[in-house]
């Protein structure tokens, strides 16, 4: 799809959304849509503000590590206002929200790989990355920010070859990313509404992760484990059984799966 086809506009028209989307700010090119997000949350930006840029040119994941957001991807960052208690919960709904729009919009399968990536024939197509700002027992603020490879041509980053798939590469044609944001930002207000209603979103997450039952390796800050991802609890948190049988809960981390 051309540029011209992503624009503030043409997201909120008619969108049917009550919060998220309804106001939708779009550069054509961005540093990180996460930074601009801050500014707009610390200045009291209405819940549901979306930051979506055409190009990001200092896009990052998780770990301070950078994303690759080049002409064709999409890029966004969603301004929210959660309880303290629905936090966690937040890489829940994002990602669901993408298995959900990749199914809905290019008839995709995709699965979820522990704790922020979506992988497609197990490339990663999709990273997800949350920030919050906490002032004393609240969040005052959490971003949450989607990057998805749609209409890449992988062999122009062969630095990503190895490991990450793009939309157009599954599908040998491009994508309507238009047609991709409208689906997501939809999906996104329709699972974080979902929160307070009991753990249905906790139970799909968990059930749509290529993680659980595999041999992993997990980096989390200067430790590193190794064992079988036996589960995750309700806060997002991934049980890890180590060869001596000990259960070990592992709040953030790095997986590898292990053949």
């Amino acid at each position: 799809m051309g540029e011209s086809s992503l624009s503030s506009a043409a997201i909120t028209d008619n969108l049917g959304t009550r919060f998220i989307g309804q106001r939708v700010i779009y550069y054509p090119k961005l540093e990180s849509t996460m930074d601009v997000a801050k500014r707009q949350a610390q200045k009291g930006a209405r819940e549901g503000t979306v930051i979506i840029a055409g190009e990001q040119t200092a896009g990052r994941g998780r770990m301070k590590r950078g994303w690759l957001s080049p002409r064709g991807s999409i890029a966004l960052s969603i301004i929210l206002y959660p309880e303290m208690s629905y936090l966690s919960s937040l890489i829940m709904v994002a990602s669901l929200g993408v298995v959900h729009c990749l199914e809905k919009v290019v008839g995709l399968k995709s699965q979820i790989k522990w704790p922020n990536d979506v992988l497609i024939n197990g490339k990663k197509v999709c990273g997800i990355l949350i920030e919050s700002e906490l002032k004393g027992n609240r969040a005052d603020y959490a971003t949450v920010g989607i990057g998805i490879n749609v209409n890449i041509k992988l062999s122009d980053f062969p630095e990503i070859l190895p490991t990450a798939t793009s939309l157009s590469h599954e599908l040998g044609r491009d994508v309507s990313r238009l047609d991709m944001v409208r689906c997501l930002l939809a999906e996104i207000e329709r699972l974080y509404l979902a929160l307070p209603s009991g753990d249905a979103v906790y139970q799909e997450w968990r059930d749509n992760l290529v993680t659980l039952g595999k041999k992993v390796q997990v980096r989390s800050k200067e430790t590193t484990y190794e064992g079988i991802a036996e589960s995750v609890a309700s806060d997002g948190s991934l049980l890890l059984r180590q060869s001596d049988g000990s259960l070990t809960k592992i709040v953030a981390g790095d997986v590898t799966l292990q053949n």
